[in-house]
């Protein structure tokens, strides 16, 4: 679908929390590149910087943010 997309002149941002789909921009690049905002928790509450870096997320906020809903999950 991005292929089809970007083939057909779209611009835009495309977000996802599945890490393994972050390749794709690898294989259309230069036309698809990966960027990534900070992000962290304070209390309970996640806080981003909003600030685009390049690359991939570098770490995964997936159980910080299940236990700050109250789920109950392994460390």
């Amino acid at each position: 679908m991005l292929r089809s997309l970007l083939d057909r002149g779209a611009i835009g941002l495309i977000t996802t929390h599945d890490l393994a789909l972050t390749a794709i921009a690898d294989e259309l690049a230069p036309r698809a590149v990966n960027v990534h905002f900070e992000d962290w928790f304070e209390g309970n509450e996640m806080r981003f910087d909003y600030r685009a870096k390049p690359g991939r997320v570098t770490r995964s906020n997936a159980l910080a943010l299940m236990k700050a809903v109250g789920l109950e999950v392994g460390s």
